[in-house]
């Protein structure tokens, strides 16, 4: 990013912000709203373990764009800041600050000293945070946020827990999950869903020689891609109707699929002996692969599964129930129990690792799937079949395989124990009250989340951590539940007060009931479960705020980005209707990704981005949050961020307007405060120009579409100044009614603009809408943030229409007059155009021929079309000298710094007979065009023209 400069709009930016912060203008237009009308949004509260990025502008700025709009439609929106405390995130840190490797170094550390410096980390940047926020013009309560590690928030979410619990939606279970290695814990589809990455692995063909029935001594060869499951090896399945193929090969008799020989038997010579059905090997027994575990009940036979297809390997399943879902399933049906070789970290049971280390095999502290070394594990094992003779073949694959969201390695499917809230029961209620809810964009309800709605496995939500929730069960040895819903009911139970109730507080806690001692049970809660019980918690409910709960939910509004779909969107979901029957918010609008602008991630090492406060201190924070707003991401789709974008914002729409204000400041005086009666054609047309926009802008706001909203206001910036403003600056110079009206209009048309705008640009919006009083401290006129939103009044159609026609003549006017080269400054006499009405008003036509410097127009019915008549008389080439000079003069008067009460004397000397032809003509048209009092021609010192004004004489240096 090249160096930057601080912009006049990003200092007056500052100013605006001292203002708001010294007059409470945030507090007061809570305040000043009832609070039997409120407008609830839901704000995803961010960690403060790194900094702000694109990604959380663009949130925050469509969280501060719609309760800006709501707030102006009369509702009390209030807007509380939250952090997000718990989880894995902060976990990380500490362990990386302290060297912590495993869960074992976690708890010599000891659990209490841990999450101390868990809480000491969590605050890292909270102050960068509030210095963008603050920057980026957001108004949100950051003084006082809800924080998800604080007591009360913790409570609700307990309370939140045993009322899932008492609905029969919380079980303990025992399923084959995603766990990961590095974390020694279960994550939950969700976190698992969008994290996959092609991984390179080996897999391997085991052969499995079978001990029974009719095919006794030959080999079954299985293929696998995860050849660290072996060990675990409990059963081999095939299909009843599967036609297999016996072999021989190097003297030794093998079974596959038939439809699988070639593939399994790549560049192998070999002989077809018999074939045969999947049911002739059921029932076989067979000798375990590993020797660890050859006792196992009920294990190392041949079975039947329906999931056992042709599709790919060899036809033969290697079964190992505790790492494998339908494993697992298949497991039970054949009253095998899972054999678990390898721990939660990811390396072998000591037995087996002990014994592969002696028979030398580097196994020792490797986790099965290691980050950087997948395979590491894998070779070890295929070298102890080849060793064995076990080893058919070999090969590498390529595959989409799950890693873990935190740190990158891959994850394992693993057979545990997990506490459940039950979604499967629900999907179809989900689906029914997704129905209720508005998404921006359409696509996203029944697409990306309502799919994900109908498809949702049960949640998974206990985690084997420390930072967290602790999930509120006490169980006896027996087995017996105890669930606590609340400090007071745990005080109870207990007899003892807590003011914390983190993990390392309430595990020291036990409860004696009916002769059974009970203690809490080690986990902690997902942190998404906090997520989803945000609403309570940030209140306190049901513990406080109970009417003021019930009086805003469903919340109106929430926005996150588009992963938040299978997160916080869907735990907000879920866990509402479960407890309220309803859905949790009524209107949501997804986000897409900035991404750099080479289309690649944002990366602080790459340092591929502008920094985000740099951007705004250039280009000031309305150029940014207005860039953010009208492109495609708040639709959900991905935006390459581009810094021309932003100057080109402040370029073509803040500078602009900024310059109309300018223009109506310098004459704001003479307007004397009347209403705009939009008698003169120009001032109708833009009056109806800004009733359409502002009909078009409520029209989306209502409809949370920022995009739609957002557009029209450039466009109309753009009509206000280079064509309403451009077409009146000489009604607003000259003294009389014209110039009254015209001003009453600007006023009227900058007041209602600026009401319009402060959603989007808050900043530039009270800029424009005090200069229209004339200062800061109007409590009349306190903020344009505390006013109503404007109501849009009947859009004239047919101004609308003919202006259109108007601007679409004028511009192929301008085109014909390029071609021929003969510049706007010379007059035409006559212009010959065709309308599809065969007419045009005069009062337009006055407004065409004035911007385009032509005498008459004569009017036909026909195609729209324009023909000036490019003759030149004498008096139209005087004509455009006059126009000429005038020019030059007036430039000159801006460069002298001279207001429009300066009156000047002009001295125009030449020996030319048409110039002073010209001065005999028009003397008083060019009085009048560079408001002087006097036109002298008398030969100066130099040649060429003089100003006097006053005492003062300026040599402009103009030569005829």
């Amino acid at each position: 990013m090249s160096e930057q400069k601080t912009s006049k709009h990003s200092i007056e930016e500052e100013r605006v912000l001292s203002f708001w912060k010294e007059h409470d203008i945030f507090k007061r237009s809570i305040s000043e709203r009832s609070e039997g009308n409120p407008y609830v949004f839901y704000d995803g509260p961010p960690f403060a373990t790194g900094l702000p990025h694109y990604g959380h502008l663009v949130a925050s700025t469509m969280k501060d764009v719609v309760p800006r709009y709501f707030t102006m439609r009369g509702f009390r929106v209030e807007r509380t800041w939250g952090w997000d405390c718990h989880g894995l995130p902060i976990e990380a840190i500490v362990e990386k600050k302290h060297g912590l490797k495993n869960r074992q170094e976690i708890e010599e550390m000891g659990v209490a000293a841990f999450n101390e410096s868990c809480d000491a980390e969590i605050m890292t940047y909270a102050e960068d945070w509030k210095q963008v926020i603050h920057r980026l013009g957001r108004w949100v309560n950051m003084d006082e946020p809800y924080m998800t590690k604080d007591l009360q928030f913790m409570e609700s979410v307990w309370w939140a827990f045993s009322e899932l619990y008492k609905k029969g939606h919380i079980y303990e279970g025992y399923k084959v999950m995603h766990v990961s290695p590095a974390l020694e814990t279960v994550l939950s589809n969700m976190e698992v869903s969008d994290n996959y990455s092609d991984l390179t692995d080996i897999s391997a063909y085991a052969s499995f020689t079978l001990t029974s029935g009719e095919y006794e001594g030959v080999k079954m060869i299985a293929w696998t891609t995860t050849p660290w499951t072996l060990p675990g090896n409990a059963l081999l399945a095939v299909g009843n109707t599967i036609e297999y193929t016996l072999v021989v090969f190097e003297d030794a008799k093998y079974i596959v699929a038939k439809e699988l020989l070639e593939e399994a038997f790549e560049g192998k010579e070999y002989q077809v002996k018999s074939e045969l059905k999947g049911s002739d090997l059921v029932g076989a027994s067979y000798e375990p692969l590993f020797p660890y575990f050859a006792d196992h009940k009920n294990a190392f036979r041949v079975v039947h599964a329906d999931f056992v297809t042709t599709d790919d390997g060899t036809g033969i399943v290697h079964i190992a129930p505790g790492f494998g879902e339908d494993d697992l399933e298949l497991g039970k049906k054949e009253g095998v129990e899972p054999i678990m070789h390898v721990q939660m970290d990811g390396r072998f049971i000591p037995e087996v690792e002990q014994s592969l280390v002696e028979e030398g095999y580097d196994v020792k502290d490797w986790p099965v799937k290691k980050k950087d070394d997948n395979m590491h594990v894998d070779i070890e094992i295929i070298k102890w079949l080849a060793h064995k003779g076990k080893l058919f073949a070999k090969k590498k694959i390529k595959h989409n395989y799950p890693l873990c969201w935190r740190t990158d390695c891959a994850l394992i499917n693993y057979a545990t124990t997990s506490w459940f809230v039950k979604v499967e029961d629900i999907r179809d209620t989900l689906v029914r009250t997704n129905k209720e809810i508005r998404w921006v964009p359409e696509h996203i309800k029944e697409g990306r989340f309502g799919k994900g709605l109908a498809q949702s496995p049960d949640w998974s939500i206990s985690r084997s951590r420390y930072w967290g929730t602790p999930m509120p069960l006490w169980r006896s040895e027996d087995g017996d539940i105890i669930v606590v819903g609340s400090v007071d009911e745990l005080e109870e139970l207990t007899g003892t007060r807590v003011d914390n109730l983190h993990k390392h507080i309430v595990d020291e806690l036990t409860i004696e009931k009916d002769g059974k001692t009970y203690t809490r049970i080690p986990e902690v809660l997902d942190c998404w479960f906090e997520s989803g019980s945000m609403p309570y918690g940030q209140m306190h409910y049901p513990f406080e705020n109970k009417e003021k709960f019930d009086r805003g939910f469903p919340a109106e509004f929430i926005a996150e980005g588009q992963d938040q779909t299978r997160a916080w969107f869907h735990k907000l979901h879920v866990l509402s209707n479960i407890l309220f029957g309803m859905p949790a918010f009524k209107n949501v609008i997804v986000n897409g990704i900035v991404l750099a602008e080479d289309g690649k991630k944002m990366s602080k090492r790459l340092q591929n981005y502008p920094d985000p406060t740099e951007v705004m201190n250039t280009y000031g924070a309305d150029a940014v949050r207005y860039y953010l707003m009208t492109s495609s991401v708040v639709h959900a789709e991905n935006l390459r961020f581009k810094e021309s974008d932003v100057d080109e914002v402040a370029k073509k729409f803040i500078a602009i307007l900024r310059n109309v204000v300018s223009f109506y400041a310098l004459y704001k005086e003479h307007d004397d405060g009347r209403e705009a009666s939009g008698e003169h054609v120009l001032d109708k047309w833009i009056l109806a120009r800004l009733n359409q926009a502002l009909a078009t802008e409520t029209e989306a706001m209502d409809n949370y579409d920022l995009q739609a909203a957002s557009r029209p206001l450039q466009h109309f910036v753009t009509d206000l100044s280079t064509w309403y403003v451009r077409r009146s600056r000489d009604r607003v110079k000259t003294d009389g009614e014209d110039q009254k009206e015209a001003l009453a209009t600007l006023r009227t048309v900058l007041d209602t603009f600026s009401k319009m705008i402060a959603p989007f640009m808050p900043f530039l919006a009270e800029m424009v809408y005090q200069e229209i009083d004339g200062s800061y401290d109007s409590e009349e006129r306190p903020s344009v943030h505390l006013e109503m939103w404007p109501e849009a009044q009947e859009v004239d159609e047919t101004i609308l229409e003919q202006m259109g026609e108007a601007r679409a003549l004028v511009s192929r006017i301008l085109d014909a007059r390029e071609e021929t080269g003969l510049p706007v400054k010379q007059v035409l006499g006559s212009v010959q155009v065709t309308t599809p009405a065969g007419s045009v008003r005069p009062e337009i036509q006055e407004v065409i021929l004035n911007e385009v410097n032509i005498k008459e127009m004569h009017v036909e019915e026909g195609e729209l079309s324009a023909k000036p008549d490019f003759t030149l008389t004498p008096e139209l080439k005087r004509e455009g000298m006059l126009r000429e000079l005038s020019r030059k003069i007036n430039g000159m008067r801006k460069d002298a710094g001279l207001t429009i009460d300066d009156r000047i004397t002009v001295n125009v000397w030449s020996e030319s007979t048409e110039v002073n032809t010209m001065l005999d003509e028009h003397e008083g048209a060019l009085k009048d065009a560079v408001l002087a009092h006097e036109i002298v021609r008398a030969k100066p010192d130099v040649d060429g023209v003089q100003v006097r004004i006053m005492e003062q004489e300026i040599e402009l240096g103009i030569c005829d």
